[in-house]
């Protein structure tokens, strides 16, 4: 075999997604470019605040020497200042300049701090559904996840996660707004999270870190707060990337922050800047890094997001398919209306409209659809989300 086997069975688990950007290029070609609906892709279509870009093109023209040198791995000092403000002041928690590492995104941090909590066997608990990418992430440090199941309207499942703490348990990772549900954890959640790990730890003799992975934290709506693990919780580590909020998603930009408080927080900050070296991200690149620490207030008008979950909510509930509204980020994940969903995005794709499979997030039987697209393509994705689902109805 040309490849590891372990590599090939993960690029099955993961190619949900993949599949559907294939399928999505042939309908095209088939059906014109206008007459397909991809709802499949999280690669949001918003353009970046006018002041990130009035930023960036004085950075970008700027002469002062040294703009493009090396700096340290855990970032300039000055960026890590600015987002150590910012945060300290939405969490209500004092966090210093030094307990900021950027990343180049959030996949970049979760890696550096997975390999820097993990050794070979320890058990990291991810919430299903839940974005695949942490099975792999997990694996690529010698962990293994353990996937807890939410509740029917996929908040957490607080008396199953307690039942799946054991010896082995080193982690768990949070995402709230989450991908794919759009549910938003509350602060009863929180603290009742918050409250479970600290039993748990106690239990378990060693501690258990709290990730959250929060790249959609300031897409939310309707007033929705979102609070903060360090406001809960003190061995958390708060994992961010602006591709959401400042829509520079190609970027590769954010930070991994821990608190202040947190168990060996002198070597959990010293591991995480060791490993952004060795896994070769290295530094996050220096012209975003000068650019993001000016712009830490800015973020995205969320309210073209809004009108397209009004939009798609109520077609979707006026049609019959059972769904979460979504509080944030930019996806819905109804229940498919039979028991495969596979077959039934397969019928979707011959109504031209593309979704993604519920087993690609750990939770089959429901399906993901994006609408951080076009207002065109959720319009026009109506009519095919309703003829597959009478036809769907009639088998």
């Amino acid at each position: 075999m040309a490849i590891s086997g372990k590599v090939l069975g993960f690029m099955e688990q993961a190619s949900w997604i993949r599949k559907m950007f294939e399928e999505g290029i042939r309908l095209k070609q088939e059906h014109g470019e206008e007459n397909v609906f991809d709802l499949s892709l999280g690669n949001p279509v918003a353009e970046p605040p006018a002041r990130l870009l009035e930023v960036l093109r004085q950075t970008v023209m700027g002469d002062a020497p040294g703009q493009h040198r090396y700096m340290p791995n855990a970032g300039f000092q000055e960026t890590r200042e600015a987002v150590a403000r910012a945060l300290s002041a939405e969490c209500g928690v004092a966090v210093p300049a030094a307990n900021i590492v950027m990343i180049c995104g959030a996949a970049g941090g979760l890696n550096i701090t997975l390999k820097t909590l993990l050794d070979p066997g320890d058990e990291v608990v991810v919430l299903a559904p839940y974005f695949v990418e942490y099975l792999f992430y997990a694996d690529n440090h010698g962990g293994r996840t353990v996937s807890v199941p939410t509740k029917a309207d996929f908040t957490p499942d607080l008396e199953a996660i307690e039942r799946a703490i054991t010896e082995k348990t080193k982690a768990v990772i949070i995402n709230s707004p989450n991908n794919p549900t759009g549910v938003v954890y509350t602060r009863e959640h929180l603290q009742g999270l918050a409250d479970v790990l600290r039993r748990g730890a106690e239990r378990v003799g060693h501690p258990i870190y709290l990730i959250s992975d929060d790249p959609y934290k300031k897409i939310v709506f309707d007033g929705v707060e979102t609070p903060n693990i360090f406001e809960f919780y003190q061995d958390s580590v708060y994992i961010t990337s602006h591709s959401k909020d400042l829509a520079v998603p190609g970027e590769r930009i954010g930070y991994v922050a821990v608190h202040p408080e947190c168990s060996d927080v002198r070597d959990v900050m010293a591991g995480l800047i060791f490993c952004n070296r060795v896994l070769g991200f290295v530094n996050a690149p220096a012209l975003m890094q000068r650019v993001v620490s000016k712009v830490q207030e800015v973020s995205v008008d969320t309210e073209p997001y809004r009108k397209l979950r009004d939009l798609l909510h109520g077609e979707l509930t006026r049609i019959g398919y059972e769904v979460v509204r979504p509080q944030g980020a930019f996806y819905f994940f109804p229940k498919s209306p039979i028991a495969d969903e596979v077959a039934f995005v397969n019928l979707l794709a011959k109504h031209r409209v593309l979704a993604v499979p519920g087993r690609g997030f750990g939770t089959p039987g429901y399906m993901r659809l994006a609408y951080c697209v076009p207002g065109r393509v959720v319009e026009g994705a109506i009519s095919g989300l309703e003829a597959a689902f009478r036809e769907a109805s009639s088998l």
